[in-house]
């Protein structure tokens, strides 16, 4: 890993032409295949920009999922989906619902990440929605445990992990959201994504954003994962003194622009904030990145967001002779 490596967490919105296509599709008014084609097409720009805008290390952007627990539940034999449910604001997600034992019939992201890392030299990461989010965020008419149906999840994601790994990631990311939805099952956490990420030789990462940090922050370390990825920004950075009193022992990637602000952040202020990760972190172990997904934003402001980071990132670099 370089000094200050910059990265992003994973989503980027589709443009209009994807939108109004998977619009389309969704009432049978066009193909499977025209709209995979589409996606493909989404998929190559997104990947061209990271590559123009300098990332070290980049994703596919998902253009071809929807929400990212609905996307797992839709390729798992086991579940359906039910009508659409608030996940904050005016952003809907369709609930997931387990009805019966889950099972993976065939790897549920391998092909797009293979898609993806076939058109670029740098690494892109496998992206895996995390086994107790997938529970929390799914109604289980089948375990009637939430232990049992994180494990049985942790299970499968262990298997796709595997293939990510064998089709040449170097970087797999476990994207736990709900890590800080009840205190009293951060053990679960534990043990469910201890599941998916053992025996790997990848990089693993775990992204969690928008929770109590205070109050999770003693599992921090307990994580069976290489790195965290973490949301600052939104969070005004309060957890820097936690950092200072009790450090963090793995790589931190650190989110050093706000995604649900339409704001773009003036340089000046993002490179103040990676010079305060820079008073905390080994420059070798920090990465540079967004707090979450940047699927929530406009195409204009995620790339503009993007560009400003980059840029602070290479400033600081420059100026800590990390070039």
């Amino acid at each position: 890993m370089t000094a200050l490596e910059t990265t992003t967490v994973g989503s980027f919105p589709k443009p209009d032409y994807l939108l109004r296509a998977r619009a389309r599709a969704s009432k049978g008014a066009l193909k499977a295949a025209a709209l995979r084609e589409l996606e493909e097409r989404a998929t190559t720009e997104w990947l061209r920009f990271q590559e123009e805008v300098g990332l070290d290390v980049l994703v596919d952007g998902e253009q071809y999922r929807g929400d990212m627990a609905t996307y797992f539940a839709e390729n798992l034999d086991g579940m359906e989906v039910s009508g659409l449910v608030r996940s904050y604001g005016n952003r809907y997600y369709k609930k997931p619902v387990i009805v019966g034992e889950l099972r993976r019939t065939r790897p549920i992201s391998v092909e797009w990440f293979r898609f993806a890392q076939e058109r670029t030299e740098k690494p892109v990461k496998g992206m895996i929605t995390g086994p107790y989010t997938l529970m929390d965020w799914s109604f289980d008419e089948h375990y009637g445990s939430r232990e049992e149906a994180a494990l049985a999840f942790a299970g499968l994601l262990h298997k796709e992990a595997r293939d990510l790994e064998a089709a040449g990631a170097q970087v797999i990311q476990v994207d736990e959201p709900a890590l800080s939805a009840r205190s009293d099952e951060l053990p679960l956490v534990v043990k469910a994504v201890g599941l998916v990420t053992q025996g790997l030789d990848a990089k693993t990462v775990l992204h969690t954003c928008y929770g109590n940090y205070e109050d999770i922050y003693p599992y921090f370390n307990r994580l069976p994962v290489d790195q965290l990825d973490l949301e600052m920004s939104n969070s005004s950075l309060d957890l820097l003194d936690r950092f200072r009193r009790d450090p963090l022992k793995k790589e931190i990637a650190f989110g050093v622009v706000d995604v649900h602000s339409h704001v773009i952040e003036p340089r000046a202020q993002v490179m103040d904030r990676i010079e305060k990760a820079l008073s905390l972190f080994d420059p070798q172990k920090l990465v540079i990145d967004p707090d979450c997904g940047l699927k929530t934003r406009t195409v204009d402001e995620a790339k503009a967001k993007l560009e400003v980071m980059v840029q602070a990132a290479r400033a600081v670099k420059s100026e800590h002779g990390l070039a």
